[in-house]
């Protein structure tokens, strides 16, 4: 579990809460309204199934799972973990290092030391290699985009709700307070829904699931260029370096202080 995602998740949960409760004296009946439901969740729904692909939003609960769970490892950990590979390959050679293959757990890392020990070019193991990474921000930029549709149509869903709320109230002028009342909730219960559904939900999760993948991009690479410097027989310490070169300096020296 990110202890991030939760704890902002908690606070805007108990936000909102505390906020509503005072409002309402508890009465949270009044924050309930079936029209403003279909119309902001109904219409989100309709957009996001018009501009995607019925397959990526079948991909949305793994979205939402990358958001709350966060497996990656961080630079460091993948930096000690190639280095440590590069110290095992400069002692007993490369082909040593194929009883490493099946106890890694980055299935990226797995592939390229495969290719590594079966004796694969250095070319060919950096183009396939690099199209795994273009394949990857491909998959990731769905997840970004559905986040983004919430974000961006929410908001005008609830608006377009509102609108009609605001109609129905005008065309009620003549009659019963109650009537013209029920309009007006509507039409500002609706807007409520879509701003919340974009601001406090779609738009952090999708801003955190963009964040994530430019960071396993830059591990990606680290990877790569740590792969390849193990193939031509670098020293580790060389190895490390090149790695290095991918992290701002104050990381680079929590990770090689000497």
């Amino acid at each position: 579990m990110d202890k991030a995602s939760l704890i902002g998740s908690l606070i805007g949960i108990a936000a909102c809460f505390y906020v509503g409760l005072r409002a309402s004296g508890g009465n949270w009946a009044m924050f309930y309204s079936e029209k403003g439901m279909v119309m902001v969740f109904g219409g989100t729904i309709s957009v996001a199934l018009m501009a995607m692909p019925l397959e990526k939003l079948k991909c949305v609960p793994g979205y939402v799972r990358r958001f709350l769970f966060h497996k990656a490892q961080p630079a460091s950990a993948v930096i000690k973990q190639v280095v440590a590979l590069s110290e095992k390959s400069r002692r007993e050679g490369v082909l040593a290092l194929e009883a490493d293959i099946h106890a890694l757990d980055d299935r990226f890392l797995a592939q390229g030391l495969k290719m590594l020990v079966d004796g694969t070019a250095p070319e060919t193991i950096e183009t396939s290699l690099r199209m795994e990474v273009l394949a990857m921000q491909e998959r990731h930029k769905a997840g970004k985009k559905f986040f983004d549709l919430v974000k961006l149509y929410a908001p005008g869903y609830g608006l377009v709700a509102t609108l009609i709320g605001q109609i129905g109230m005008f065309g009620k002028l003549g009659g019963a307070v109650e009537e013209m009342g029920h309009c007006l909730a509507v039409a500002v219960v609706a807007t409520m829904y879509g701003t919340i559904l974009a601001n406090a939900v779609a738009g952090p999760i999708g801003d955190k699931l963009s964040l994530r993948s430019s960071e396993e991009i830059v591990n990606r690479e680290m990877m790569l260029q740590g792969l390849l410097s193990i193939g031509v027989g670098d020293n580790p310490r060389v190895t490390m370096e090149k790695m290095l070169a991918f992290l701002p300096h104050s990381v680079r020296a929590k990770v090689n202080p000497t």
